[in-house]
C-alpha cells in the first residue's frame, strides 16, 4: 500500500543544489510531492559555501545578509540555525579612510549607524557626524535620500538608466559615491554605480535604508557557511523525504508528457512531473528545450560579475572589530574570520596564539579577478599595513585568494529585462536562483525567493494550496 500511495504523490526534480534548489526542494517535499534533488559538486550551498585549506575552514567568500531579508531568514528558522548566525541590534559600519603617503597615512574613521527613529531620522545623527564627508556634501546625501525614497520601484524605465545617471540629475558627486553609494552599492550589488541599473540600486537603497528603521541592520554567519547550507540542509532535506543526490550531474532534459526525464550523467534516468532547474544561468540554459522562455536566446548575452576575495592569517591580532569598510584604499571590505575558521584550535593557532585570519571581500572585481596571487599579495598587503598600523609590523602566516568569476548576475542596465519569471512556456518546467525575476539583486535573499516562487507555481499547476506570503520572515506553512 505504501508504494502505491508513494507512486500517486507527484514526483519533482530540483537540478540545483543552491539556497535556491534547497528551498524548492523543501517547500516541494512538504506539500507532499516526492522530490529528488540533483546537485553536481560534492555539497550543497552553491556560491555560498566552505571548503577546507589544510586546518582552517574557509569560506569561499563572505556573504551578508541584512535584516530586511525575511526569506533567507526564514530559511534559517527552517534549517534550525538561526542560532548560527549574528544579526546586529542596529546598524553599525566603520568606515576607515586613509589618506596621505603610505609612510605616513592618515587614518580616520567614522561610522553609519542608525537610531531607534523614524525613517529617515534613523541615520540623520551618524550622517551629521559622518567625517568622510563635507557638510554640503551631507546635504547632497539628503537630497538624493529623499528622491529615492519618491522612487516607483515597479517603474520598467529605471532598469534602462544607470545608477551613477541617476545620482547625477539628483545633485550627487564623486566624495558622495565614493563615501556612501558606492561604499554600499558595490558590495550588494556588485558593480559601480556607472556599472548598475537604477532599478536594482534603487531596491538596495529604497529597501535596505528607506523603508523600517531596521532593514539595514547587518547580520553574518557565526559558523562556516558549509555548517549551514550544507549540513543543516542536507539533514532537513534528508528528513523532508527529499533524495538528495550529490556529485550527480544532469546531462539531458527531455520534456514530454505525462512525464519529463532528467539524465544524468551516470546514465540514471529520473522521471518527473515537475523539473525546477536552480542552478546557475548558464546551466539553465544549455538544458532548457527551444522556446522555453519569451527571449530565451537573449540568455546568452546575460552577463555575469566577478568578485575576488584576498585572505590574510597574521600572527597577531591586528584587527579589533568584526568589520570595517575601506576608503581610499582598494580594499573594501574587510572582516575578522579568526572564530570561524578554527585557527585557534590549529597548529598553527596554538603556535601563534594571537593569530588573527582576516578575509577582504572585493566585488566588482573584473580588472583582479585573473591576477597571479603574487601580485595581489603586493597590492593588498601594504594597504592593509596603511589601514592597519599593527598589520605593517605583523608577520604573515598564510596569503590565499578565492574567486568567483561568475558570482552574480552582471547587474548593467537593460539587463532586468532579461531576468526570466519561474514559470516557462513548457508544462512542468520552472526556473530558479538568484538571476531569475525576483526584483532583487544577486544574493541569498534573491536566491531563497526564487526558490519560493518557483514552488508556488508548481503547487498552484498541480492544484495544491499555495500559502499565503505572509511577509514575516516565517517559512510558508
Amino acid at each position: 500500500m505504501t508504494g502505491r500511495a508513494d507512486a500517486a504523490r507527484p514526483a519533482a526534480v530540483v537540478v540545483g543544489g543552491g539556497l535556491a534548489g534547497i528551498t524548492t526542494a523543501l517547500r516541494l517535499a512538504e506539500a507532499g510531492h516526492r522530490v529528488t534533488l540533483a546537485e553536481g559538486r560534492p555539497r550543497l550551498g552553491g556560491l555560498a559555501f566552505s571548503f577546507q585549506r589544510g586546518e582552517l575552514t574557509v569560506d569561499n567568500g563572505q556573504h551578508v545578509y541584512l535584516r530586511c531579508c525575511t526569506a533567507y531568514r526564514g530559511l534559517l528558522e527552517r534549517l534550525g540555525a538561526s542560532r548560527l548566525v549574528h544579526l546586529q541590534d542596529r546598524l553599525d559600519i566603520p568606515v576607515l579612510s586613509v589618506t596621505g603617503p603610505r609612510a605616513a597615512p592618515v587614518r580616520t574613521l567614522g561610522r553609519l549607524r542608525r537610531t531607534g527613529l523614524p525613517v529617515p531620522l534613523h541615520l540623520a545623527g551618524s550622517l551629521a557626524r559622518y567625517p568622510h564627508l563635507s557638510p554640503a556634501d551631507r546635504a547632497r546625501v539628503v537630497r538624493g535620500a529623499l528622491a529615492l525614497k519618491g522612487l516607483d520601484l515597479a517603474d520598467p524605465a529605471l532598469d534602462e538608466v544607470s545608477f551613477g545617471e541617476w545620482l547625477d540629475r539628483h545633485g550627487q558627486n564623486a566624495a558622495t559615491r565614493a563615501a556612501l553609494w558606492d561604499l554600499v552599492g558595490v558590495a550588494t550589488l556588485n558593480g559601480r554605480a556607472d556599472q548598475v541599473s537604477t532599478a536594482l540600486a534603487g531596491m538596495v537603497f529604497k529597501t535596505g535604508l528607506l523603508s523600517d528603521p531596521g532593514a539595514s541592520d547587518i547580520g553574518t554567519a557565526a559558523v562556516p557557511l558549509g555548517t549551514i547550507h550544507h549540513d543543516r540542509a542536507l539533514a532537513e532535506l534528508e528528513r523532508a523525504g527529499v533524495r538528495v543526490l550529490l556529485r550527480a550531474r544532469v546531462a539531458e532534459l527531455k520534456p514530454a508528457a505525462p512525464q519529463h526525464a532528467v539524465r544524468l550523467e551516470s546514465g540514471e534516468l529520473l522521471g518527473a512531473d515537475t523539473v525546477v532547474l536552480a542552478g546557475a544561468q548558464d546551466s539553465a540554459a544549455a538544458l532548457l528545450p527551444p522556446n522555453a522562455i519569451p527571449g530565451q536566446e537573449r540568455l546568452a548575452g546575460f552577463g555575469t560579475a566577478p568578485i575576488l576575495n584576498v585572505h590574510v592569517v597574521y600572527d597577531r591580532k591586528v584587527l579589533r572589530r568584526p568589520f570595517f569598510a575601506a576608503l581610499g584604499s582598494p580594499v573594501q571590505w574587510v572582516f575578522d574570520r579568526t572564530a570561524h575558521s578554527g585557527l585557534a584550535a590549529t597548529p598553527t593557532g596554538r603556535a601563534h596564539p594571537g593569530a588573527q585570519y582576516l578575509a577582504l571581500s572585493q566585488s566588482a572585481a573584473q580588472d583582479e579577478i585573473d591576477l597571479p596571487v603574487a601580485e595581489l599579495r603586493e597590492r593588498y598587503l601594504p594597504e592593509l599595513g596603511r589601514l592597519l598600523p599593527a598589520a605593517a609590523r605583523a608577520e604573515v602566516l598564510d596569503f590565499f585568494v578565492t574567486r568567483e568569476r561568475t558570482a552574480t548576475f552582471d547587474p548593467a542596465p537593460g539587463n532586468g529585462a532579461l531576468r526570466p519569471s519561474a514559470r516557462t512556456d513548457v508544462p512542468g518546467l520552472l526556473l530558479a536562483g538568484s538571476w531569475t525575476a525576483t526584483g532583487w539583486p544577486a544574493t541569498m535573499e534573491g536566491a531563497v525567493r526564487s526558490g519560493h516562487a518557483a514552488a508556488d507555481a508548481a503547487l498552484a499547476a498541480a492544484g495544491a494550496r499555495v500559502p499565503v506570503d505572509r511577509g514575516d520572515g516565517r517559512w510558508p506553512r
